[in-house]
């Protein structure tokens, strides 16, 4: 497939603005009330549709068209998803944006309403795991996402659901709001929005009714409760006694599910704490965290998440206290950095490039066959042994 180059590209985009009567190079400001991503867009969509760029083609880089037009590439991104979001184009990881032949585009197409996409780490692989699926290629997928505070997210979420809506999506695959305190009626309001539409839904990662609640939709994901029992289970293997669970407030019904398998775990082992060693609350509050050691007085920390337990360690290390020696800390979900951190994180891994594969195969059937039974597709995991729950450690004094 052929690569424009920068000069190629923006030769192209000069013709077409010409063609608007417009000069080549940065596009005007915005004085005439026209955002600066809608001029982006206008040309490139007027480059598509004369042919300049051809099926197949790529598009340039977000880098190249940020400089073309003098402008940030968030900016650019904006302009790019506009486009895609209306089934001209498809964004494929690692390989760029390409033009869509007019058959595709009015084809099958499926958005991605995923509003924690670029803030939560395993929902990039989950995608690119969809768009590796080889039931994947002859359709075309709708990236999305909701960024900003709160409230700006939740209203975002909302805003492209009725985008999709009004492109007229084959299905969505969507990863409910979490950490926003209208989550629940946002939710909601968006698979009720979808449904009305007579649009197919499949939940990725977690299910928005409260757990062990379920939704009617398919949902594809791991087994949270299994993979809270096995990394709990770890430790309590290796001679932890006390083990207090921390989570942020507002978190999504997988977290509950988590802290569901952790508490079984206890009980397999024959552990009936006193008191319930489950926090919920920032932790990177220097304040929460000194209270949960004071009050749970634990030997090992499980966490709900990785980045809860990279930050977790982080504070630990503020008040001193090193990991695994004093304290032992684990958490779930096997980001890529994990293994990165400062002391490599012990957690429970989960596939995402398989769960998104999973996600397609599951659309597709439900597609195929809307009669059937509410559907749970949830992946194995495994545990990844690294330092910081101090089993290596312990292993060798034992």
């Amino acid at each position: 497939m052929k690569i424009r180059q920068a000069a190629q590209v923006a030769a192209r985009l000069s013709e077409s603005q010409a063609k608007q009567h417009r000069p080549p190079g940065p596009a005007p400001s915005t004085s005439a009330g026209i955002p600066r991503y809608r001029q982006v867009y206008e040309d490139l969509f007027s480059a598509i549709k004369s042919g300049q760029f051809k099926p197949g083609d790529r598009l340039p880089s977000e880098a190249e068209l940020g400089k073309h037009y003098d402008t940030s590439r968030i900016t650019v991104a904006k302009a790019v998803n506009e486009l895609q979001m209306h089934g001209m184009v498809s964004r494929r990881a690692g390989s760029g944006t390409h033009v869509l032949a007019p058959s595709t585009q009015n084809g099958r197409v499926f958005g991605l309403l995923i509003p924690d996409l670029g803030r939560t780490e395993i929902f990039e692989p989950i995608c690119h795991g969809m768009m590796q699926s080889p039931l994947s290629k002859p359709h075309s997928l709708l990236w999305g996402h909701a960024m900003g505070e709160a409230a700006q997210q939740e209203k975002e979420a909302e805003h492209l659901c009725q985008h999709y809506i009004s492109q007229k999506v084959s299905g969505v695959f969507f990863a409910p709001l979490e950490f926003t305190p209208a989550k629940d009626a946002v939710n909601n309001r968006i698979v009720s929005a979808l449904d009305h539409a007579g649009i197919q839904i499949v939940l990725l990662d977690r299910c928005y009714s409260p757990y062990p609640m379920r939704s009617k939709y398919d949902l594809v994901g791991i087994d949270n409760r299994r993979a809270g029992f096995l990394i709990t289970q770890h430790l309590l293997e290796h001679g932890v006694k006390r083990v207090a669970f921390i989570a942020r407030p507002l978190s999504a019904s997988t977290v509950t599910a988590r802290i569901a398998g952790y508490r079984e775990a206890l009980l397999a082992h024959g552990i009936k704490p006193q008191q319930d060693l489950v926090r919920r609350g920032d932790p990177d509050d220097a304040s929460f965290l000194q209270k949960v050691l004071k009050e749970c007085r634990p030997d090992a920390i499980v966490c709900a998440n990785d980045f809860t337990a990279a930050r977790v360690m982080a504070g630990l290390s503020g008040c001193g206290i090193q990991v695994p020696d004093q304290m032992r800390v684990v958490g779930i979900d096997d980001v890529k950095y994990a293994s990165l951190l400062p002391v490599p994180l012990t957690t429970q891994h989960q596939n995402c490039a398989d769960i998104g594969a999973m996600a397609i195969a599951t659309m597709l059937q439900r597609l195929e066959r809307p009669d059937f039974p509410t559907r749970d597709v949830l992946l194995q995991t495994h545990t990844a042994v690294r330092k910081s729950c101090g089993s290596h450690r312990h292993e060798k004094h034992s």
